[in-house]
């Protein structure tokens, strides 16, 4: 096994149950075109995401375990119980100690970046006294008791974590385009609701057109049989139809030859045949239903091939697929327009759910405008406070200003100096000839002018 077909071909047989996983992400390109474009030898292949919430961190422990020597000779060697069991985590002791320190760095990185989210999260709602560490509990892909140090366990759990997400990945994607298909039909039917008689018979009328315009296209060869497979080989690879070989024909879509076909190699495969359904110019093909039909076809030829279940295909499995009957005489291959896709029941049940949602909703707008109406009363009210405050000071003001009293100013210092006082500096004017009052009754004479001149 591998760690990802899709990384660069130095991967190697790798952890089984995980990256068989890994690969099972879809992707939309034709990887049969792929050598026709060239490829630079060494040149690093861009995986394609997961969808998995700690892909980045999944990603580095791979690259650097296969780093180690030890280790990458212990998984040439293991098998898939070994790797479920935990065994394999085990080795992780022996891998040198560069290794391991790299491992610690990149745990606590990811527990840091763990607690951010969480910290934000919990900011969002205004919560307080979070507790990052039963917080971290809900994580299950790293030994959160330990946010420290890699150790076997946090591999034992990577593996564990990713394998049973991964497992569930085309199943989530089920579900959730059944969910896009039923929402698509419940606005259709809300949108009729608003029309008058006449517009909702045309529209339905264009409805059933556009049903029927997508269902008239070619036949579509059922997945993995050998006309489907030959059509590949003469209208992809360009090769003569009556020249087709099995053998040939695997190594030859085995794009990044490491002797699987995964998934990805697979679902390039299937290009040809849903071209012949869903064209992106048309109105009428939806490219949401392309992509479920190309996981649909993935997983019957998995199923179909893929014996040991490690969502692999090995040459030999190919092969003996290859001598089937279903190889040579296949059923016909229904599409998603000739299948019904939920009942009325299951509408009315997602319809009862979305109603349930939008009265949630609504209650909490409703809740959120009586919040604001009585924020707005509290400051209105305020206001008026305020203005009547204003209204009270300015009346005492000019009461003092009638009363002789001069207005205090902010620091309650006074604006206007009352009769008699003086400024701070000034020098108060004394009578002339003396530097001290006059006693009462006293009346002052006039100075003597020492330039007047007397008879």
């Amino acid at each position: 096994m591998k760690w990802l077909s899709v990384l660069p071909q130095q991967c190697l047989v790798l952890m089984t149950c995980l990256l068989m996983a890994l690969e099972a992400v879809p992707i939309d390109i034709d990887k049969t075109k792929v050598k026709a474009e060239g490829q630079v030898e060494g040149e690093k292949v861009e995986n394609p995401d997961t969808g998995l919430y700690y892909d980045e961190y999944l990603r580095q422990v791979i690259d650097v375990l296969e780093t180690d020597k030890h280790f990458r000779e212990k998984l040439q060697t293991a098998d898939i119980e070994e790797i479920k069991s935990g065994k394999l985590s085990r080795e992780l002791d022996l891998v040198s100690h560069h290794v391991r320190t790299r491992l610690d760095e990149l745990k606590r990185q990811e527990v840091a970046r763990l607690r951010m989210l969480i910290k934000a999260k919990m900011d969002s709602v205004q919560d307080t006294g979070i507790d990052h560490q039963a917080l971290l509990k809900q994580f299950e892909h790293l030994n959160h008791q330990n946010p420290d140090t890699f150790e076997p366990k946090d591999l034992d759990m990577l593996i564990k974590a990713a394998t049973s997400d991964l497992e569930n990945y085309d199943k989530t994607r089920h579900e959730e385009f059944k969910k896009y298909e039923m929402m698509k039909e419940h606005e259709r039917r809300e949108y009729l609701k608003t029309l008058d008689e006449e517009k909702r018979k045309k529209e339905e009328s264009k409805f059933e057109e556009m049903k029927k315009k997508h269902g008239d296209h070619p036949k579509v060869h059922h997945p993995g049989s050998k006309d489907q497979l030959k059509e590949v080989w003469e209208e992809a690879d360009g090769l003569d139809p009556n020249e087709f070989d099995p053998k040939t024909f695997f190594k030859l879509h085995d794009v990044n030859n490491d002797g699987f076909l995964d998934e990805q190699e697979l679902e390039a495969l299937f290009t040809k045949e849903l071209e012949k359904v869903y064209d992106p110019k048309n109105e009428e093909d939806d490219m949401v239903e392309m992509e479920e039909e190309r996981l649909r076809m993935r997983e019957h030829v998995m199923n179909e091939v893929d014996i040991n279940k490690d969502r692999l295909v090995t040459l030999e499995e190919f092969l003996r697929a290859t001598e089937k009957k279903e190889f040579l005489e296949p059923d016909s291959w229904e599409t998603l327009d000739q299948q019904q896709l939920f009942t009325e029941d299951e509408l009315k049940e997602f319809e009862n759910h979305i109603s349930q949602q939008e009265d949630e909703l609504r209650k909490k707008a409703e809740e959120l405008q009586k919040q604001k109406e009585e924020l707005q009363r509290q400051h209105e009210q305020l206001q008026a406070q305020k203005q009547e405050f204003q209204q009270v000071v300015k009346q005492m003001e000019q009461k003092k200003l009638q009363q002789g009293n001069a207005p205090a100013g902010p620091g309650g210092e006074l604006k206007i100096q009352p009769p008699g006082e003086h400024k701070a500096g000034d020098a108060p004017q004394q009578p002339a000839g003396g530097d001290q009052p006059l006693p009462p009754g006293h009346v002052q004479e006039p100075a003597v002018r020492t330039d007047q001149v007397h008879p």
